[in-house]
């Protein structure tokens, strides 16, 4: 797919819808992650709200509290902007489609304009990382309106080739954020799951916001073949046969013991993690993720 056909009217539209007017993407989204990181030194009063145990009393705004008796907390709203970085996997897995329109990495693309949509559309500066087995290329911070279509550019020469490191290329970017950043990672995920976790976790230790869009392709998690048939492994060029309708039971259970581990271990960190498949439309499978997360927020 070629810049011009990620930015195709149709898609356009998809992502201004999640927009949501603006306001829902600066409470709901971007205030919501990241209000409490940035507290306290660039920020302007919002509103009041009732004092509760366990609230800073610095806090308390005593003129309310001369007029009415009761105790009532400032609100504060961060001014700073956040600085977005999409990390994309680039990978020869990653462009693997069985029937679908979209490849795993062209649905990681959509996925990816969206959020730099949002955050562009509130003056955020994002940037964007492409990895294989190392880090290839990068896009650094920005806010300027030109920088969808720079991101979108990058991507479009890309061709999904290669092994990958995801382990490895988040170790590199841990090293090269200076500030804190809201980390986007978009990947199959298809290697060894400790070296994956403690790269991830070395991210969030080092004060930045994570989330994991784990993406997988309809038939990897489905495994709709039948009879005996050979699969190969994109990467190691490994084959193997298998008699797919009496392995598709153990299959689809690795695959959710694979997933549940995934999550449990994210949460038990502070760490979103987003199961999709490219059968879900990306717009609706985002604006779900955006509303579940304002819900907890």
């Amino acid at each position: 797919m070629s810049v011009q056909e990620y930015l195709k009217p149709e898609v356009i539209n998809q992502i201004k819808r999640l927009d949501l007017r603006a306001k829902f993407v600066v409470k709901g989204f971007l205030q919501g992650l990241h209000a409490s990181p940035f507290h306290g030194f660039s920020v302007e009063f919002s509103e009041h709200r009732k004092y509760t145990p366990g609230d800073d009393p610095a806090h308390i705004d005593w003129r309310v509290y001369a007029k009415t008796d009761k105790y009532y907390i400032k609100k504060f709203e961060a001014e700073t902007n956040i600085v977005g970085m999409l990390v994309m996997d680039a990978s020869e897995s990653m462009g693997y489609t069985y029937q679908q329109d979209l490849t795993k990495f062209d649905y990681a693309v959509c996925l990816a304009a969206a959020l730099a949509y949002l955050m562009l559309s509130q003056q955020d500066p994002v940037g964007l990382i492409t990895f294989k087995d190392k880090i290839k290329a990068s896009v650094p911070p920005r806010s300027k309106r030109t920088q969808l279509g720079n991101i979108l550019s990058l991507l479009a020469q890309l061709k999904p080739e290669g092994p990958t490191d995801l382990g490895g290329s988040l170790v590199q970017l841990s090293a090269m954020l200076k500030t804190r950043t809201l980390v986007m990672i978009f990947s199959d995920l298809l290697e060894d799951e400790e070296k994956i976790m403690d790269a991830i976790f070395r991210l969030k230790h080092g004060g930045h916001d994570v989330i994991v869009f784990h993406i997988l392709d309809e038939a990897e998690v489905n495994f709709p073949f039948q009879g005996l048939c050979e699969l190969e492994d994109p990467e190691s060029r490994q084959r193997v046969k298998v008699d797919a309708t009496g392995f598709r039971s153990e299959y689809k259970k690795q695959i959710s013991e694979f997933r549940e581990s995934l999550t449990r271990r994210c949460q038990s960190n502070s760490v979103d993690f987003v199961p999709l498949d490219t059968s879900m439309p990306f717009d609706r499978a985002l604006m779900e993720y955006l509303l579940s997360r304002r819900a907890r927020c």
